[in-house]
């Protein structure tokens, strides 16, 4: 337990360190959207870009947990869309809900936690989630959202084209990219830019969870708490355990056999709470109250269940 409490601890002392300074009015809401920018547009980029360029990709590119953590992704989709198809009948509910469900945080507290457990593999299993969510995960959530709203004389392949070419448009995806094309030219990473790569991807981990805390101060809390609820037991519970029961039963049909390390990392990945900018896009139908209640529900709520992984997986 000693063990455990030394990985949980670090994460969410820096969560209520940045919840006490906004709350304490050390720092602002507004400061807390800046170090947010800096490390999704800047830390995690370079992260992701040096993870990448600095392996031989086919270190990288791991199909076998690719594919369990697709697997999982889709799973959970398929799922937390048909339990709200019943809980939450209206679709922009329904579609937020399926979001929250099934979008890890893999960057602001997935990458932290792995870096502390998994320290040698931290930046790789980053690139592969991120790969797999913003290419095929997070996109069928925006499309959800968008065709839970009225769009007078746009197509739905058009609307689809719009989500992905935004979603090639962020700088975290552009990074990985960037960084795919590096590792496939052959180029070594000179030692300076290396330096200056490590450094930035090195000021991630805690502003990223500072940032999580302080954004937790303030949010909107009006909702149904019993459907927020829901949403948080899909992300913390259903989601990590359905992809535990794909990645054993792939293993024993001797179809995907994981290392021990990516077994418990990808189960590990799918049991983070959902993503930063969830209570954003669920401000474009409305319920960023719903959203911010979920939120805050599973990020506290992650604190439990993320160390009974740990003891189960470590």
């Amino acid at each position: 337990m000693t063990a455990i409490l030394s990985i949980i601890f670090p994460i969410y002392g820096a969560i209520a360190i940045g919840y006490l300074a906004v709350s304490r009015r050390w720092f602002s809401a507004a400061d807390m959207r800046v170090l947010g920018r800096y490390v999704l547009d800047i830390a995690l980029p370079a992260l992701l870009f040096n993870a990448v360029a600095t392996r031989d990709l086919g270190e990288v590119l791991r199909l076998d947990y690719m594919a369990v953590y697709l697997t999982g992704g889709l799973a959970i989709i398929a799922v937390s869309y048909l339990w709200f198809s019943v809980a939450a009948p209206d679709k922009p509910r329904r579609a937020i809900a399926v979001m929250g469900a099934s979008s890890p945080n893999s960057g602001y507290i997935g990458y932290p936690v792995m870096l502390l457990v998994f320290p040698d593999l931290a930046g790789v299993i980053l690139a592969l989630n991120m790969l797999v969510e913003n290419i095929i995960l997070i996109p069928i959530c925006l499309i959800l959202m968008d065709l839970s709203r009225p769009h007078d004389g746009v197509s739905i392949p058009r609307r689809v084209g719009g989500i992905l070419v935004g979603v090639v448009k962020r700088p975290m995806v552009q990074g990985l990219l960037l960084g795919v094309a590096f590792s496939l030219s052959g180029l070594h990473l000179p030692e300076a830019a290396g330096r200056l790569f490590q450094m930035l991807a090195a000021s991630a981990a805690a502003l990223s969870l500072f940032a999580i805390g302080g954004s937790l101060v303030g949010l909107p809390m009006r909702g149904n708490r019993m459907r927020a609820a829901q949403i948080a037991v899909g992300k913390l519970l259903v989601h990590p355990v359905l992809t535990a029961a794909i990645a054993t039963g792939l293993a024993a049909l001797g179809w995907i056999v994981l290392p021990p390390e990516l077994y418990a990392a990808v189960i590990l990945s799918t049991a983070m709470p959902m993503f930063g900018i969830y209570t954003v896009l669920a401000q474009e139908l409305e319920l960023e109250g719903l959203a911010s209640i979920a939120m805050l529900a599973a990020t506290t709520g992650g604190f439990f269940t993320l160390s009974a992984a740990l003891y189960w997986l470590t």
